[in-house]
């Protein structure tokens, strides 16, 4: 019998990514919610936590969650509006971010029931919280593994992988990999785009190429990657297999519009 995949987690941000210009579309998305769809659609039992407004988009994006069996007892309604984000898509399919709004996800906070119940998987991602800092230190004393989006959230302590985004400077990326090992991360892995990415645990540097795509849409690839490097290091595999594992996750993501495959509306 094949064992079961480890359960993993993700907490933070969820948006509606509103597309106009030279495309006029509208796509479920945000940092930890891509995390979370990406790792039930790789074949984890997934929970996520975050927060929506009582209106149409917050209950799309519910929706959205529970069509893809990510558990949502941890997704919460506050009074406000559920994010949003305005995205403006060039002519020659450049997309230039004009606006963004956290809305209820900025005012989100776990209570000590839901980090319990994200202390029972095998790795919870944090994607933009401002309570980053409180949340990795609350997990960690429950001995949960952690991850973070640092280009979202703050602070390396306590890490166990921080995620950074470095475009394709790849000597940017070696400074930022230096910082976060130095502020207290166990890994540092950035993302370099189409220059690939590295990895870096303060003694060993490790490169991996990105695929060679015509990408459609890269919205989501950085969010592609975590969840495909994630659900490889939880199962047991190397670093340089999750970092491919990462790269394959997040090429497939490129070929369609959004963060994960869906119908815009």
């Amino acid at each position: 019998m094949t064992p079961a995949l480890p359960m993993l987690g993700a907490i933070g941000d969820n948006t509606i990514d509103q597309y106009f210009g030279s495309r006029n579309q509208s796509f479920v998305g945000g940092n930890a919610l891509n995390v979370a769809m990406q790792f039930s659609q790789l074949g984890h039992t997934t929970r996520y936590a975050g927060a929506i407004g009582p209106d149409q988009d917050g209950h799309r994006i519910r929706q959205a969650l529970e069509e893809n069996n990510v558990i949502t007892d941890g997704l919460v309604v506050l009074d406000g509006v559920t994010s949003i984000s305005k995205i403006r898509v060039m002519p020659d399919g450049e997309r230039l971010i004009e606006f963004e709004d956290f809305a209820v996800c900025a005012d989100y906070k776990p209570d000590s029931q839901e980090l319990d119940a994200l202390a029972e998987c095998a790795f919870v991602h944090i994607g933009m919280s401002p309570f980053a800092d409180e949340i990795r230190k609350e997990l960690s004393r429950r001995g949960v593994r952690i991850s973070q989006d640092c280009a979202v959230s703050t602070g390396y302590d306590l890490l166990d992988v921080a995620f950074c985004s470095a475009g394709d400077n790849l000597d940017g990326a070696r400074s930022m990999a230096e910082s976060a090992i130095d502020g207290g991360a166990r890994l540092a892995v950035v993302t370099c785009g189409p220059a690939g990415s590295i990895a870096y645990d303060g003694t060993t540097w490790t490169r991996q190429h990105a695929a060679p795509i015509d990408p459609v849409d890269t919205t989501g690839a950085g969010d592609s990657f975590i969840a495909g490097f994630i659900a490889a290091l939880a199962s047991g595999q190397d670093l340089q297999s999750c970092m491919k594992a990462g790269a394959a996750q997040a090429a497939r993501t490129c070929m369609h519009w959004g963060g994960w495959p869906q119908k815009g509306q």
